[in-house]
């Protein structure tokens, strides 16, 4: 089967590298000794983001010439939007400030939100700490046994608020596959949703991290108490190899595509980004600092300590991504769009 341009960038995260010329490594050597990063976080603290980014801001000062001090500042507001229209216009274009936001966020301005002030395709993409993919999950109770019993079996999914991929997912399925999901929205967090599947007001969520199902629920997991119907991803996660993907369910290639756009952001997992006009090589020394980060034994032993998932997704890569969905034709990218947010064939109700 021929694989999109999407999809042959989610099996090949590679970095990219060249020399620099000394007198440039010794210009940022210069501009970063003595001084402090800002690692901006989108969200408020105790998330999988603020978790990320603090030990981001841990270790990657180290690799950096110069050596600077890293500290983590949380600007939470509008999933994770505050902050990239912040990085877009208002916090420093030095090098002395990134952050991490919302990987959906690199497409809201393409989808038309009137929020998002900001062109993706200018900032400077750092990279990732990992390679995210989603899942439904729904609870024994359900009773599902199979990816084509939940294709058409009426099912009740907890999701966190508009824009959220708890939303967004299941309307897509929905709107592009004909699923049958009806969605109570409105809990504060993902940790509500799982805990009213544990009640029984829901049967289950689409949108969740797999990395995040391994750190918050392994005894799940461990006693089966979940069944997985889908991921949501450009290629299958090494410990879901029998879950189809979402775009295995596509049944014409313009379902396919809309699908490919919707999930396109999974392999950016937790994006770090620098604002526009950063010069070029304190932007290449950032991308080989946190490169070189994910490879420190030191690193990936607190990362492991913490159950944090690590797979190193590419700056070089991240910005390919996010150009070649802004490249996608209009008319896949409004359908997209349409399909993930609004309710279509779906059932929603306001959770009390």
């Amino acid at each position: 089967m021929k694989m999109s341009g999407l999809h042959r960038l989610a099996l090949t995260v590679a970095a990219v590298g060249f020399c620099a010329a000394p007198a440039a490594a010794q210009d940022v050597a210069s501009f970063y000794k003595g001084k402090n990063i800002d690692v901006f976080i989108g969200y408020s603290p105790g998330g999988g983001y603020d978790s990320y980014a603090r030990i981001l801001a841990r270790h990657m000062g180290k690799f950096i010439p110069g050596n600077p001090t890293m500290t983590p500042r949380n600007m939470p507001g509008a999933g994770s939007l505050t902050l990239t229209n912040a990085l877009a216009s208002t916090l420093p274009k030095d090098g002395s400030a990134f952050g991490t936001v919302a990987r959906a966020a690199a497409f809201e301005p393409l989808w038309g939100n009137a929020q998002a002030k900001y062109d993706p395709t200018k900032f400077n993409w750092i990279g990732s700490m990992n390679n995210e993919v989603s899942i439904c999950a729904f609870w024994e109770s359900a009773g599902l046994k199979s990816t084509e019993q939940f294709m058409t079996t009426p099912l009740v999914v907890g999701g966190t608020g508009p824009g959220a991929d708890t939303d967004n997912f299941p309307m897509a399925l929905n709107n592009v596959l004909g699923t049958k999901l009806k969605l109570i929205t409105g809990y504060p967090g993902g940790n509500d949703v799982n805990l009213a599947i544990e009640r029984g007001e829901v049967q289950g969520r689409c949108g969740w991290s797999w990395s995040s199902v391994k750190a918050t629920r392994p005894a799940w997991l461990e006693q089966k108490k979940i069944f997985i119907p889908v991921q949501f991803a450009l290629e299958r996660h090494a410990d879901l190899p029998n879950v189809p993907l979402v775009l295995d369910l596509a049944k014409t290639p313009e379902q396919r595509q809309i699908l490919e756009v919707i999930v396109s952001g999974q392999p950016m997992g937790r994006p770090y980004v620098a604002p526009p006009g950063v010069p070029a090589e304190r932007v290449k020394a950032l991308r080989e600092a946190f490169n070189t980060m994910m490879k420190d034994p030191a690193f990936i032993a607190e990362a492991v300590k913490g159950d944090i998932e690590l797979e190193l997704v590419t700056g070089q890569a991240v910005e390919k991504i996010v150009a070649n969905v802004a490249a996608m034709p209009k008319e896949i990218l409004t359908k997209a769009k349409e399909a993930s947010t609004k309710p279509g064939a779906t059932q929603i109700e306001k959770k009390n």
